[in-house]
């Protein structure tokens, strides 16, 4: 007779109080992830998660309470989680799965990772280290009503960069305010600050420095001190944007000074934001006007609004869009409110203005007016119900591997409206890898397009490297039978480099460059296709399958179908100028499991000249990913939420 433990088999309870587990995220799906994992039995965890608790988080992160705003969230999940089972072994980090001190050997003492991340930067990480150490990953994401779950093992399944996947439509929400990390951050954050200062303010739309962050001073006695203080009449008193951009006669000068020097000065003060970002660097009015020469104005060619304008030449579009739309304001009279239009010439100028001016503070590359406008999109909601659905079925999923069943287990989709046979949960069976993906093949290879001669090593380190193909300290070797050593993860070994174009040391149509990541034990050989025929403003291409790109060239195939999850947009990182939203992408499924199909079907070297290299860094065969949808069934979606959705937490 089978013995049981409450609702589990003997044997896999006694196997969940021994095994330890990794969460990465501790937002909306991590707080109920962590929460499930401890009443099911689960004794040894560890959490990891590098953001503080904001208001905004309270409607539906439940291990949080007002009290805890501005403490770390890894910290706090941890102490309210232990009070379901005090007996649990948790061990909270608060700080990034990208430190370089979680390493393959790190995650190799799980048996299981589970993801509730926020940024496809991220998510790309982990899967690689998990495909580095060889251990199961659990996958998850929501938006809105969606939600998805996949497993990703080596060898078996698809990795979560098998699929190419569209640029990402929505941003994460938790860094607007103190640390965003690519473009897209920047322009929700204009899109915020014209609400507050000419439209309805919201108060989730808050762009001022969280002044309750603790990372201003790491001391919980001065946290606590602060979040009840600013709740005090005798504390400073708070005054809304709109007020007090009103009493100023909203003087541009005086707003931009607020918004682009005093804020960003404030935020230099939380010393641990900047230990593990690049911190901001603060822009003074005058400073700017006294020292600009009128070619500053522009940068670039072609028509206008495909120009990216330099700092000067943003004041004064940030002058003049503030004095338009303050006119437009006293036109309406009194409590009049704008709404932001993007094709509203005024409200797009102000975004496009506020947006550049953030992301050159935050050290990103700066965009043209008409990026601005074709990048600047609506946030979709975070829905507690769907975060507590997707966190079980990530806990059933882990079940089954710990239980000796991964053979069993599935992508499992959450759809906002019942199937064909009416069921909202649709599971596909799990994808085998890809033979072309350039993460999880046995020997990772791409093709790219670019000009030797206009292309410089820091262009190949920051927007194809690192942005387009996920690295966090790539080192790039030249197979030139000299073993020249391009760029060096080192610091100051190769800078020289950086401004030189890739010419210059030789590369021309058909070199080959050996690029390895160590710290994610990633080896990518990387093909080099000279031309000079690429689109304007484009700076280069990546020939075949790879993330957002369509049909791969080879093929004669007329259209293929949207592809599943993931998340790390064509943004920038903190410290780079790519980026890192809180759950993850979604694809939708009209068809149950049928017959086995496959959710693709069912949804239609050390010496001093040359770099060591790992012997099976690139030997990860594989890892799930999530299924594509056919052509009926994304047809039947909502065109923004069926291919690749991040959540907001």
């Amino acid at each position: 007779m089978v013995q049981l433990v409450g609702s589990l088999r003997k044997e896999l309870a006694d196997s969940l109080s021994t095994c330890k587990v990794l969460v990465v995220g501790a937002g909306g799906i991590g707080c109920e992830l962590l929460k499930n994992l401890v009443l099911t039995g689960f004794k040894n965890i560890e959490v990891i998660d590098l953001d503080t608790i904001d208001v905004s988080n309270l409607n539906r992160q439940f291990l949080f309470q007002k009290k805890h705003v501005g403490k770390s969230k890894a910290q706090v999940a941890k102490e309210s989680a232990l009070q379901f089972c005090p007996t649990a072994n948790i061990t909270a980090y608060h700080d990034s799965i990208m430190n370089p001190d979680y390493n393959v050997e790190f995650f190799r003492k799980f048996m299981l990772v589970m993801n509730a991340l926020d940024n496809r930067a991220a998510r790309n990480h982990v899967n690689r280290m998990c495909l580095a150490a060889d251990i199961p990953l659990i996958e998850s994401g929501t938006a809105g009503y969606l939600g998805q779950v996949t497993m990703i093992k080596k060898g078996m399944t698809e990795c979560y960069e098998c699929q190419p996947k569209p640029t990402q439509k929505t941003f994460p929400g938790c860094t607007i305010r103190n640390t965003p990390s690519e473009p897209i951050h920047c322009i929700v954050w204009a899109k915020y600050l014209f609400n507050q200062l000419f439209g309805e303010e919201d108060a989730d739309q808050e762009v001022s420095p969280d002044t309750a962050d603790p990372e201003a001073a790491w001391n919980p006695e001065d946290t606590a001190a602060r979040a009840t203080a600013s709740e005090k009449d005798g504390d400073i008193k708070r005054v809304s944007t709109k007020e007090w951009a009103r009493s100023t006669g909203y003087d541009a000068v005086k707003l931009f000074n607020k918004l682009f020097k005093d804020d960003i000065m404030y935020l230099l003060t939380m010393d641990k934001l900047w230990k593990k970002r690049k911190a901001p660097t603060p822009l003074d009015w005058h400073q700017i006007e006294n020292s600009a020469c009128p070619q500053e104005a522009f940068t670039g060619t072609g028509l206008k609004d495909q120009q990216v304008l330099g700092v000067w030449g943003l004041c004064q579009l940030f002058q003049h869009s503030v004095e338009t739309l303050r006119s437009q304001l006293q036109e309406k009279g009194e409590g009049a409110e704008l709404v932001w239009d993007k094709d509203d010439p005024p409200a797009m100028d102000f975004v496009t203005a506020a947006a550049n001016l953030r992301m050159h503070i935050f050290s990103m590359n700066m965009k043209s007016r008409f990026d601005v406008k074709s990048m600047a999109g609506n946030i979709i909601p975070a829905i507690a119900t769907t975060n507590a659905v997707i966190a079980g079925l990530i806990v059933l999923e882990g079940l089954k591997i710990l239980a000796g069943e991964i053979e069993s287990c599935r992508t499992i989709f959450l759809n906002k409206h019942p199937n064909l046979r009416k069921k909202l949960l649709v599971p596909c069976v799990l994808d085998p890898p890809s033979a072309n993906c350039y993460v999880c093949a046995s020997k990772p290879e791409v093709t790219v397009k670019l000009n030797v001669h206009k292309t410089t090593v820091q262009s190949l380190q920051d927007k194809i490297l690192k942005e387009r193909f996920g690295m966090v300290a790539p080192d790039v070797q030249i197979e030139d039978g000299k073993g020249t050593i391009l760029i060096s993860s080192e610091e100051g070994e190769t800078e020289a480099n950086n401004s030189k174009f890739l010419a210059d040391f030789g590369i021309r149509n058909g070199s080959r460059l050996q690029v390895d990541d160590f710290l994610q034990d990633y080896t990518l050989l990387v093909n080099v296709l000279h031309t000079e025929e690429l689109e304007r403003d484009v700076e280069f291409e990546v020939v075949g399958e790879a993330p957002d790109k369509a049909p791969p060239p080879q093929t004669n195939q007329e259209e293929v179908n949207s592809i599943t999850n993931g998340n790390k947009d064509s943004a920038q990182p903190s410290t780079s100028s790519k980026a890192p939203a809180e759950d993850d992408d979604i694809m939708i499924v009209e068809s149950d499991e049928e017959g086995g199909a496959s959710s693709s079907s069912a949804a239609a070297a050390a010496t001093s000249g040359t770099k060591r290299r790992h012997s099976d860094a690139e030997t990860g065969e594989a890892s799930s990913k999530r299924p594509r949808t056919d052509q009926s069934s994304a047809a039947a979606a909502d065109n923004d939420d069926d291919d690749d959705i991040i959540a907001l937490d």
